[in-house]
């Protein structure tokens, strides 16, 4: 037979109410009698029915995180920051992958699934302006990345454009003037590639740099094979360049090695920076210099952010963008 709280309280020598206040988390109990209760607790084995928990409060102290891919660095290390800050507050995080997939990310808005949460952290992809009224349901949803339409939810992201310039701008001044990029995807109307590509053009524009195509390589997808793909093609077409920037630390890593493959050296021949600031890139050969563009602040603003909407106090606030601070972090190889 179960045990109940009833028996809790007859063990601890309490009321039931007492037993229930402690389970709860209730702060206004000595800590005598606290004691008492956590020490019948665990001589009985008492685990809390949370279903009926959730239906008494209408919680479930769970929340939901959705990212394109996990096998991407940066998305599994941001996993990890909201998981941890999640946990912090008490709280259980689901985790799903869309693909960055539009009909995978509106399916996910509207699975039953979400149901069993308190609210969602989406990092989308493929969604667009015309699909805001999905995000206008009655689950709260804080949005990440790099959009700039109008969403029905808060936003919490990082700021691409200023950045990419920062790190266009440290190669420059290092003395570099050919500066290749990898990782622009025709295909994106605006997200970080094309606002990432946004920052690098200004930078070349105000140190009176002129922009050269033939030093873009394309990349649709951003990890190290596609680095990789991309810098044989740049040294296939025979392009002159003393620099590279990925747009993401994954697509840096791939063209760091096919560089050392065909003999150049890094930094001497040619400078590489990534963005992200991945915990692989402090201890690559050599180290990565690279953009952190806060990713552990966007984790636990998003986290925090949800909290405050989930609660009675902050469910009609106006929706509200913040986007984090970032800094490049020199190392070795530029």
């Amino acid at each position: 037979m179960a045990v109940t709280l009833r028996d809790v309280a007859e063990l601890a020598g309490v009321s039931f109410k007492t037993v229930s206040n402690v389970v709860n988390g209730y702060p206004h109990i000595r800590p005598a009698t606290r004691e008492k209760v956590e020490r019948a607790i665990a001589e009985l084995g008492y685990q809390p029915n949370l279903s009926a928990r959730s239906l008494r409060s209408g919680r479930t102290d769970t929340i939901a995180l959705a990212v394109p891919e996990l096998n991407l660095s940066y998305f599994a290390e941001l996993a990890s920051f909201v998981i941890a800050a999640a946990e912090e507050a008490g709280l259980v995080t689901l985790v799903e992958q869309t693909g960055g997939d539009r009909d995978r990310e509106l399916a996910l808005l509207q699975s039953p699934r979400l149901n069993r949460t308190d609210g969602l952290i989406l990092s989308p992809l493929g969604l667009g302006a015309e699909d805001a009224a999905a995000l206008a349901g009655p689950l709260p949803v804080v949005m990440l990345g790099e959009r700039t339409f109008e969403w029905p939810c808060d936003h919490v992201t990082m700021q691409n454009v200023a950045a990419a310039r920062a790190a266009t701008e440290h190669l420059i001044d290092s003395g570099r003037r050919r500066i290749a990029v990898i990782g622009e995807n025709e295909a994106e109307v605006m997200g970080s590639a094309r606002l990432r590509l946004r920052g690098y053009r200004e930078a070349l524009a105000a140190k009176g740099i002129e922009y050269d195509e033939r030093l873009v390589a394309r990349a649709t997808l951003w990890h190290r094979a596609d680095g990789a793909h991309a810098m044989h093609d740049l040294l296939d077409r025979g392009v002159e360049f003393d620099a590279v920037f990925g747009f993401n630390d994954t697509l840096a890593l791939g063209a760091m090695r096919v560089l050392q493959e065909a003999g150049l050296r890094i930094p001497q021949d040619v400078a590489v920076l990534g963005f992200d600031d991945l915990d692989e890139a402090a201890y690559a050969i050599p180290s990565l210099t690279t953009v952190d563009p806060g990713r552990e602040w966007i984790a636990r603003t998003a986290v925090a952010t949800l909290l405050a909407r989930i609660s009675a106090d902050g469910a009609d606030a106006a929706p509200q963008t913040r986007a984090a601070e970032f800094a490049v972090v020199a190392r070795e190889s530029a």
